[in-house]
């Protein structure tokens, strides 16, 4: 599973390095660099998968493809510093506010930022410097075949929760029967995928997954997170709660002010303080998050000195708004933070459900009329780059590639759910001539929306019955709102009607679970090593799921056959394959308006805190920071 950008589901929270850099939400991140050419490609995903197969995952870590990055005796992650003093305290920021601590829970609409990986940990714990590989933490060790039918976790006998008690076979059934049933839509859809469960002792359990065909599942168990049999309410799970969590990191709710603070302080009998995928990480005493209804307020509060760290993502704000006393005197460093992480896609999405958005070549049409060349040159100073795939910037994308024998091998059973220019590489989203008034944009889209029935009459733009298009565009922020004006606006050219409607976080929230909407903001952060989460994503039953991020309301037999391909793949160069498929059927869909992309994270920061020189491949990774001693 992975995660989050603007909504920050289980799916997302897989995806990202465990604690802070997970709730920093690191959407925009860093290039990858350009792929091998194909034949480069080829022969590499061949040497990849005869590994995969001849090497079997060791015991002390599993990875998704090939071996583990670091050897049975590491001694820490490479991005770690393990003479980083620890003490001192953090203060961080969020927007919005929170209802809830529980963040495996449906009916939150905003949960607290700050637990997962501080307060709760889960089996294994992933490395933040390679694609998906777990490491030993709550299991110190990992069995698994090269089916992949079954995995055994063997618990480490130290591992305790907050309170003393121990971490035990009984908690981690627990843990999975309760998530099953009530948790995540993305926990309840990967688990349902578990044959059966068992306990063989107090530190053995043993998944049986015979029949699931999915090579990711033993990686997405390890990620589970353990809760305690004896202080986790199962009756009221589903419900919100400001209740302290029990859990067994490195942190504790120390307190709380309901939606908007957080303080979490070290526990001093962290019981994995000393293991190597701790090593060097969790190094404050006391983290204090706040939560700020406005940005401006935020940005306010932080060239005020109220927060030590800021992921910035305005570039008008990150080159003209800086130059204020602290930063000025040096107590505010900036940094441009790379990351290797594949570049996601943002967008307008199109909810497919809603009948006016039902023809792709309608969704097509609309999305043409988006001029990024004027709205990146006059409302972003030019900072962003163009989307062009949900993978871009990384082997995994289509973009720029013709289609191979393998892919073409996958979508046989499908044909014409690729257009012919996306199958040969050769689409990209339209250029303007960046006037904001590019009358052959307008010619584009008029033809592309006449196929789908609808034509300008009368100053409108009506279906077959006459009916005008009009639909919603909901936003939750000034940012969101001034970039949907601008599409409005150019969209009115050509006679469509866009208002745009503003709402608080929690309102939006619910209205994104329940698909109420016509046209929103989304986020799909991508991963090096996507999976099961493009389940949660685009699969049809999440289609018609509560609470799922499939808020496109995409349903295609040759998506579902995509995802399934991914997940079952036994080397480098079929999940290539797989993924890149699944791109060209996204994008063939026309299920989003591409945004853009900063190609680094802006990143600005006390000049009291420290941190590693190496920035590993998915960016920033705020739990290796410390704080400097006097």
């Amino acid at each position: 599973m992975r995660a989050a950008a603007a909504f920050l589901l289980l799916a997302t929270l897989a995806c990202l390095p465990a604690g802070w850099a997970q709730a920093q939400d690191l959407a925009q991140a860093q290039d990858l660099g350009q792929a091998q050419d194909s034949a480069q490609a080829q022969d590499s995903a061949q040497t990849q998968d005869s590994a995969q197969i001849q090497d079997p995952s060791p015991g002390y870590a599993i990875a998704m493809h090939g071996a583990p990055a670091l050897g049975p005796g590491f001694a820490h992650f490479p991005y770690a510093d393990p003479a980083a003093p620890k003490g001192g305290r953090i203060a961080l920021a969020y927007l919005g506010a929170f209802d809830s601590l529980n963040p495996y829970n449906v009916k939150a609409l905003s949960t607290a930022q700050g637990l997962v990986g501080n307060v709760y940990q889960s089996l294994m714990t992933r490395s933040a410097d390679e694609p998906f590989t777990l490491y030993g933490l709550i299991a110190k060790s990992v069995e698994t075949d090269d089916a992949r039918d079954r995995v055994v976790f063997h618990l480490d006998p130290a591992a305790h929760f907050s309170d003393g008690s121990p971490i035990t076979a009984a908690d981690v059934l627990f843990t999975f029967n309760l998530l099953k049933a009530k948790g995540l839509p993305p926990q309840r859809a990967a688990y349902a995928l578990v044959r059966g469960v068992e306990a063989s002792d107090a530190e053995t359990v043993r998944f049986d997954l015979t029949g699931a065909d999915d090579r990711e599942l033993p990686l997405i168990l390890g990620l589970m997170p353990v809760l305690s049999r004896a202080h986790t309410d199962s009756e009221h799970f589903e419900d919100q709660t400001l209740q302290i969590p029990l859990g067994s990191g490195p942190y504790v709710v120390a307190k709380l002010v309901p939606g908007q603070s957080l303080t979490l302080k070290r526990d001093p009998n962290y019981w994995a303080r000393n293991l190597p995928a701790t090593r060097g990480l969790y190094n404050f005493d006391e983290i204090q998050i706040d939560y700020f209804r406005d940005a401006a307020a935020m940005f306010e509060a932080f060239k005020a000195g109220l927060y030590d760290f800021r992921l910035e993502d305005d570039p008008t704000r990150w080159r003209d708004a800086y130059d204020f006393p602290a930063a000025r005197a040096g107590r505010i460093q900036r940094m441009n933070a790379p990351s290797g992480l594949p570049k996601g896609m943002s967008g307008f999405a199109f909810n497919a459900r809603r009948s006016i958005f039902a023809n792709p070549r309608a969704r097509e049409g609309l999305a043409a009329m988006f001029d990024f060349e004027w709205i990146n040159a006059n409302l972003y100073a030019g900072a962003y780059r163009r989307s062009k795939s949900f993978f871009d910037d990384s082997e995994l994308s289509s973009s720029g590639r013709p289609t191979s024998d393998k892919e073409r091998a996958l979508l046989a059973p499908f044909p014409g759910a690729v257009r012919d220019d996306i199958l040969e590489g050769r689409w990209a989203p339209p250029v303007s001539d960046g006037s904001g008034r590019d009358r052959a944009l307008a010619r584009h889209a008029l033809v592309l929306l006449a196929q789908a029935g609808f034509t300008l009459r009368d100053g409108a733009l009506r279906d077959a019955r006459g009916a005008p298009m009009t639909f919603e565009i909901l936003v939750k922020n000034r940012q969101e709102e001034r970039l949907a004006l601008a599409y409005a606006r150019m969209l009115a050219t050509i006679g469509a009607v866009a208002t745009v409607r503003l709402v608080d976080e929690v309102q939006f929230e619910r209205r994104r679970t329940r698909f109420d909407f016509d046209m929103m903001i989304g986020s799909w952060i991508a991963s090096p090593s996507p999976g099961n989460e493009q389940r949660n994503r685009w699969s049809a039953a999440a289609a018609k799921t509560e609470g799922s991020y499939n808020i496109c309301g995409a349903a295609s037999p040759a998506i579902d056959a995509m995802i399934a391909a991914i997940v079952a793949a036994r080397g480098r160069g079929d999940f290539v394959a797989a993924t890149r498929a699944l791109d060209r059927l996204l994008l063939s869909g026309f299920y989003i308006v591409p945004l853009f992309y900063a190609p680094d994270q802006w990143v600005a920061y006390s000049s009291s805190l420290g941190h590693p020189d190496l920035t590993p491949l998915y960016g920033v990774a705020l739990e290796a920071w410390w704080r400097k001693t006097p």
